[in-house]
């Protein structure tokens, strides 16, 4: 089962594209969408799969009939372990079997479709410059790169409050600051979103989670830059389910 219908991607860039649409889809189910995630994973029913598709949208069902499936399959049954483990440890094992099956996915296109050894090193080196959904869920993503409180303490006159709402610094002479402004540029540059694990991007706006300090697009966690003007504590969708649910 493959929910919408398999595309049948037939180049490298289209099945990358594939990877890209499917691992935003999963990374949504195992942060942003976590509670109807939670939900839907009732260990009372039969065995069910997590899936990514390639319009970013994720469903969880019953593998497909058909045999052998049309796909791979994602793991098998991840319903039955969700109460006897610690959500996160439960989300991180979800991680790990959703990052193996994105690379069968990508792999089988590559094989299916007669990709050469350098169209599989290609896609490979594409699929390898993302963060796992492993690391984008259980932070490592974020260890990876520079602490995050570099960012706030910049030589430039931003201050913490306009980072936390993903402002970016008023600009300043560029003969003085031009040499500023592109060390700024790699910093953020290698900060990544909470929820998508996309790289930041000078013209998105930015807002960082006070719980667990981690960064978000906004259009992610749907804050807009007025919103966020009124909120004193921000909890990203991921801590707010962890205090809600005992």
């Amino acid at each position: 089962m493959d929910g919408g219908g398999v595309n049948n991607p037939r180049t490298v860039e289209e099945v990358f594209r594939d990877f890209k649409g499917r691992r935003n889809a999963l990374i949504k189910a195992l942060t942003t969408d976590v509670e109807e995630f939670y939900q839907q994973c009732d260990p009372e029913k039969e065995n069910l799969c997590l899936f990514g598709f390639p319009n970013e949208q994720w469903g969880v069902n019953l593998p497909a009939e058909e045999v052998p499936p049309e796909l791979p399959e994602p793991a098998l049954g991840i319903n039955f372990a969700r109460d006897g483990m610690q959500e996160k440890d439960w989300l991180a094992l979800v991680a790990v079997h959703s990052d193996a099956w994105l690379l069968s996915v990508a792999f089988y296109f590559g094989a299916r479709f007669g990709f050469d050894k350098a169209d599989r090193k290609r896609l490979f080196s594409m699929t390898n410059d993302l963060p796992t959904i492993f690391e984008v869920v259980t932070g490592a993503a974020k260890k990876q790169v520079k602490d995050k409180s570099s960012i706030s303490n910049h030589s430039g006159s931003t201050s913490k409050s306009n980072l936390k709402l993903g402002k970016l610094p008023t600009p300043q002479a560029k003969d003085e600051d031009e040499g500023l402004d592109d060390e700024e540029e790699d910093e953020h540059g290698e900060t990544l979103c909470g929820a998508c694990g996309e790289n930041y991007a000078s013209d998105e706006f930015w807002i960082c989670c006070d719980i667990c300090e981690r960064w978000f697009h906004g259009k992610c966690v749907k804050i807009t830059p007025a919103r966020a003007e009124h909120i004193k504590q921000y909890k990203c969708p991921t801590c707010m389910n962890k205090r809600a649910r005992p």
